[in-house]
């Protein structure tokens, strides 16, 4: 099959084009190209770095959690996509998505839209 470019090679030729959805925390995140030993080129995602969760207090609104909550409710109720669940992770510091709701009647940040760098597309 010569000639014919692998699918990610393609995208490169599309300016603005980007191998994950405008929804996934990934669509602003550069992608790099490392070139093994043999010559062999390889794409990745680069890390997304995100603000001082100090500096992003401003663009966010207070929730206090309810008992039974879980993220992907929170991301429906706030984006209108249970996907969106992410962008309120982001904003608040934890790692584990799971830890946002586990406690009734804690406060977390959601997002505003257009607020916090990387999310709040909503």
């Amino acid at each position: 099959m010569a000639g014919i470019e692998p699918y990610e090679s393609a995208l490169d030729a599309i300016p603005g084009s980007h191998p994950y959805p405008r929804t996934s925390r990934y669509h602003d995140a550069e992608i790099g190209v490392h070139t093994q030993a043999d010559g062999t080129t390889v794409r990745y995602t680069k890390r997304r770095l995100l603000p001082p969760l100090g500096d992003a207090a401003e663009d966010t609104a207070p929730h206090t959690v309810s008992s039974g909550e879980r993220p992907d409710q929170l991301g429906q109720r706030y984006f209108g996509d249970p996907g969106q669940w992410w962008q309120i992770a982001d904003a608040n510091p934890t790692i584990d998505p799971g830890e946002l709701t586990a406690e009734p009647g804690r406060e977390i940040a959601i997002p505003l839209p257009g607020g916090f760098p990387g999310g709040g597309r909503g």
